[in-house]
């Protein structure tokens, strides 16, 4: 990809990573990008680097702009490696270049690189660096998504880059939201950015909310979001601003997921009349296996529906491994204003539904209880349990959803 004029005089310098389907963890099936940025002024102005394997990429990308040697002044706005590992090639052909960083993004990159001889100035909320005819400020954004972190905004082009906040992992020849929608539905731009919410950001809600609010108290006027994630919010930046307030406040449909995993398919026959039940009394159902599902899709759908039904079969008296998994991961994500309950199948000993309850406990979930269990496979009186279990769910599920 060359490089792209998003604003007059600015740049965008970045690499698209057609290939990868795994970031740390999280399955990515349309790739990403790596977005920087050019400020072609009277300071040149560089805004975050890139992962390292495409270190030649951007450096080429910022040759048929500018001589990097000319390179004034370097902004990282976050040193996770996918942004910042670049860096030390960066600097080897602009070695007089100032780095504006927060305090705790010094620290970090200390551990990182060799930083003889680099000019670093350590920056805060609300300070201010003039560049020539545009002036950036910095607003720190700590532990969203690392302790580093900051956006910078661009005054007079009205741009906010903002880092991990607001991106997308899709990898695209498109820039921008617009263009990306002529090759591409709004529900696959949106269904991006809910899962890369629900994988990364769900944890830090209040923290969006307040920063959301900081933008105002700056009166920052912005009509362009540039993320180091995805496509450029050109034509709708205040669509992905009202998404994540929504999704910060822990907006969700009417709906349940069932999220669930099977041995010898008991646990899985007990799923189709727990579904049954559930879209009877009238709830949008979703049925999800998880050795079937990528883990960051699970996730993304257990945060877009108001219920969950977690099943397990019991293994050693504990939940299946890969249910076990699935809670840990997302307790680390803190999910806020859902109601779960769960189900499963077990031969001489229970544990598993019990397990997935105190789960539930440490993660602050409202729940639904008791759950309900099989002894080995489902007969019709079974099934028949399961079916009104669904439906009491939903109905509690309906119940609940009224509060929010």
């Amino acid at each position: 990809m060359k490089a792209v004029e998003i604003k007059p005089d600015i740049f965008w310098v970045g690499a698209v990573d057609w290939e990868v389907r795994d970031f740390h963890g999280y399955v990515t099936p349309r790739g990403t990008s790596y977005n920087n940025y050019l400020i072609k002024d009277k300071e040149l102005t560089l805004i975050d680097a890139v992962k390292r394997d495409y270190s030649s990429v951007t450096i080429e990308n910022i040759k048929h702009i500018a001589d990097l040697s000319k390179i004034v002044n370097v902004v990282v706005n976050h040193i996770e490696p996918d942004h910042a590992s670049a860096l030390g090639d960066i600097m080897r052909l602009c070695p007089n270049a100032n780095i504006y960083i927060t305090e705790k993004g010094k620290k970090g990159l200390e551990r990182h690189f060799d930083m003889s001889g680099w000019k670093l100035n350590v920056v805060k909320t609300g300070d201010t660096l003039k560049t020539g005819k545009y002036t950036l400020t910095f607003l720190e954004t700590p532990m969203l998504h690392w302790p580093d972190s900051m956006m910078t905004y661009v005054n007079e082009a009205k741009l906010l880059i903002s880092q991990d906040a607001f991106g997308q992992h899709i990898a695209s020849a498109s820039r921008f939201d617009d263009d990306f929608m002529t090759c591409a539905s709004v529900s696959e731009l949106e269904d991006s950015v809910i899962e890369y919410y629900a994988n990364i950001l769900m944890p830090f809600g209040q923290l969006i909310k307040s920063k959301i609010a900081d933008v105002h108290k700056l009166g920052l006027d912005i009509d362009m979001i540039a993320p180091d994630h995805g496509v450029i919010w050109r034509h709708s930046p205040q669509k992905v601003l009202n998404m994540y307030m929504d999704m910060a406040n822990g907006k969700s449909d009417l709906s349940v997921s069932i999220i669930y995993d099977t041995m010898w398919h008991s646990t899985a026959s007990m799923a189709l009349p727990i579904s049954q039940g559930v879209t009877d009394e009238g709830v949008a159902c979703k049925v999800i296996k998880l050795r079937a599902t990528p883990m960051s899709v699970a996730i993304k759908e257990f945060w877009k529906s108001r219920g969950s039904l977690i099943g397990s079969p019991t293994l050693n008296n504990i939940l299946y491994p890969s249910v076990a998994e699935f809670l840990t991961h997302l307790r680390g994500l803190r999910p806020k204003n859902r109601i779960a309950g769960a189900f499963g199948s077990f031969g001489w000993g229970g544990g598993a539904v019990k397990n997935a309850y105190e789960e539930f406990s440490k993660m602050g979930l409202e729940t639904f209880e008791p759950g309900i269990q099989v002894n080995y496979k489902p007969d019709a009186e079974d099934e028949k349990k399961c079916y009104e279990f669904g439906r009491e769910f939903a109905k509690r599920v309906k119940e609940y959803h009224l509060k929010f």
